[in-house]
């Protein structure tokens, strides 16, 4: 396989229309206007995973306070994504990538190391798009802990 071409600020994003664990299709310009936090992490109910939602989920107030909205994409189906936001109370969009064809297109699906063996898969990635849908940054191989506080940093939010 070969490897995603990765993203940089000042691209253009490559746009998604995927549905959330309702079922409804989310798109980029569902948010225009304001700045957006697209995530992408591995799977639903692990625990890296729930860290990292969980914080956004405890920060969300601060974020939309800023205009800022943030929507997570993982290759979970739609059921499960609903299982996982009721069970850990996530309020903000989560939005299924099954054929992870968005993840590749945004450069978060490649080798990655997991326990010191390598593998195919997704790589926790975020980007941050300006109002007008453009890359203000793009960050791969994103730890958590402490990932929603550098966001809120770099967006004073």
């Amino acid at each position: 396989m070969a490897e995603s071409i990765r993203l940089h600020e000042g691209d253009a994003n490559p746009g998604f229309a995927l549905p959330d664990a309702t079922g409804a299709v989310v798109r980029p310009e569902d948010f225009a206007g304001r700045r957006l936090i697209v995530y992408f992490y591995p799977a639903a109910f692990t625990p890296g995973c729930t860290t990292e939602a969980c914080d956004f989920r405890d920060n969300l107030a601060s974020l939309q306070a800023a205009g800022v909205a943030v929507v997570g994409i993982s290759p979970d189906s739609v059921e499960r994504l609903a299982e996982w936001a009721d069970a850990e109370q996530l309020q903000f969009p989560l939005l299924s990538d099954v054929d992870h064809s968005v993840a590749e297109a945004w450069g978060a699906w490649g080798t990655k190391v997991v326990n010191g063996e390598e593998r195919v898969g997704l790589i926790r990635s975020t980007f941050v798009l300006s109002g007008d849908g453009t890359l203000e940054s793009a960050e791969y191989g994103v730890d958590p802990k402490g990932h929603v506080d550098r966001l809120r940093e770099q967006l004073a939010a």
